[in-house]
């Protein structure tokens, strides 16, 4: 994969508030992009957004949302995707991300509930990702997301996913830690599922840990470190399409800076070992 082509490149930290403080008065060397979710942070102020206002004016940044709803009948916000595009312009973010589910029906939800496997969907969801990208003016990406039942469903995961893909003509966000969790918990063969993604549209990647329920059960909680299965897909991801910009989240029992650092580190090694064999190959 070319890498030029990434708005962004390396390795990512989800930038969250308990270390805002700790990155602006001393940012770390091998973070090289941040991602923030716009509905914490667009109308944040005071001493929070001055320190706000001084990491994206030295770093790239891309914005990840949460509420946008893109898979929902309700009707498509278009007021929230404008003060999006407000403060991606404010803060010269590099694009827009988010999930292909819904979270709100008639109301908030404030989970992320997975859209039912259909061509029907796929329609509904491709316009409204269309719809977006045309207020915005640019391409988003989208995530594919964990889930843990698939009402109404008429064809698998990779095939919906690649659809609403396909017909919105938007691009990927793709969750390494979420095809390992759906891997195990709907019996599918992940390096099958990664093997068959739209490798020339992806923009960036997810990579957390996840909370083990039982053997054949996991929940995605991005509350853990990365084991070591979800480690080794993302290598297969880069033996298949090259090393593209690849993120870490932690949103719950977020541990000090150096062991965060630590699994930042780890994705940079990655990458690095990648080029270091491409140009073996080359030579």
């Amino acid at each position: 994969m070319d890498t030029t082509q990434h708005l962004v490149h390396g390795a990512g930290l989800g930038l969250r508030r308990p270390f805002l403080s700790q990155l602006v008065e001393t940012p770390p060397k091998n973070i090289d992009f941040y991602e923030v979710a716009p509905e914490n942070w667009i109308t944040i102020g005071g001493k929070f957004g001055k320190q706000f206002r001084a990491m994206t004016e030295r770093f790239d940044f891309v914005c990840h949302g949460l509420s946008l709803s893109i898979g929902s009948t309700d009707p498509l916000d278009e007021k929230f995707v404008r003060d999006v595009k407000q403060f991606m312009a404010e803060h010269q973010m590099k694009f827009y991300s988010e999930h292909l589910s819904y979270c709100s029906k008639g109301g908030h939800m404030y989970d992320l509930m997975p859209i039912p496997f259909t061509s029907e969907a796929v329609s509904h969801v491709a316009a409204r990702i269309k719809r977006v990208q045309d207020i915005l003016e640019q391409k988003i990406a989208i995530e594919n997301v964990s889930y843990y039942a698939a009402p109404g469903q008429e064809m698998r995961e990779i095939d919906f996913f690649n659809a609403v893909i396909e017909e919105a003509d938007c691009d990927v966000l793709i969750d390494i830690n979420n095809i390992y969790v759906n891997s195990v918990n709907h019996h599918y063969d992940a390096e099958a599922f990664l093997k068959a993604m739209p490798a020339h549209r992806i923009a960036y990647a997810h990579i957390a840990g996840h909370y083990v329920e039982a053997e054949d059960f996991l929940v995605d909680t991005h509350g853990a470190d990365i084991i070591d299965p979800v480690w080794k897909l993302l290598g297969k991801a880069y033996e298949l399409y090259g090393i593209f910009p690849t993120l870490l989240e932690r949103d719950f029992n977020i541990p000090a800076m150096p062991e965060l650092l630590t699994e930042v580190d780890t994705i940079r090694t990655m990458q690095n070992a990648w080029r270091v064999q491409h140009e073996k190959q080359s030579a």
